[in-house]
């Protein structure tokens, strides 16, 4: 179905920077909603439940799976996350954008089922910034900071079947093309005629 919504989905291995510059991208674009996720992982740093995931057992998960409540999920890191499809519909229906940070294999998901979605990728500059990325972070053990490295070396040439890729080599750059991503999909002809009908009517095109 067509919403009058866009659906921007943004993906990138761990530690390439996606949060922050979907968290800088909402705090300078008022009609940009985040979409929550589902996790069975435990909240981590300053993360709370509603905000930034909504974290639940592992068999509250199951019990969506089996409702098919998810439009995706996946295992990721040893824990499972899923978008709930419902929040998802009603938010674009109402004409809002939703974006929605996720690993590549949910971002795939959701395109075969939103064909409109906009997926957009993010890389890091090399392996060397992102290992000192992730440990910066001070989140992880060593052990811990190694599988994500080895994760990320199979997730990186996913960024082939994304409408878009952004380096994040420097973050203000990359914020500045996740902010043209948005505004130039807004501005295709499908996208204004969803969220414009009545004017695209009213001047009698099809």
């Amino acid at each position: 179905m067509d919403y009058p919504g866009n659906l921007f989905v943004v993906a990138a291995p761990s530690g390439a920077g996606k949060s922050s510059l979907v968290k800088a991208l909402l705090e300078l674009d008022s009609h940009l909603q985040l979409s929550v996720s589902h996790t069975t992982r435990a909240p981590r740093g300053q993360e709370k439940h509603g905000r930034d995931y909504f974290f639940v057992s592992e068999d509250e998960f199951d019990n969506m799976v089996k409702s098919s409540a998810f439009v995706e999920w996946a295992h990721v890191h040893n824990h499972r996350y899923g978008t709930s499809k419902k929040v998802i519909e009603e938010r674009m229906s109402v004409g809002a954008d939703v974006i929605l940070e996720i690993d590549y294999q949910g971002a795939l998901q959701i395109k075969q089922i939103f064909g409109n979605a906009v997926t957009v990728f993010i890389l890091p500059p090399s392996w060397e910034e992102l290992r000192q990325r992730l440990e910066r972070r001070g989140e992880d053990s060593a052990e811990v900071i190694e599988t994500r490295l080895a994760n990320a070396a199979v997730e990186v040439k996913q960024a082939t079947n994304f409408d878009f890729v952004i380096i994040n080599e420097s973050f203000e750059r990359a914020l500045f093309d996740l902010k043209t991503i948005v505004h130039s999909q807004r501005l295709k002809y499908l996208a204004q005629r969803r969220a414009k009908a009545p004017t695209f009517s009213a001047l009698e095109i099809d």
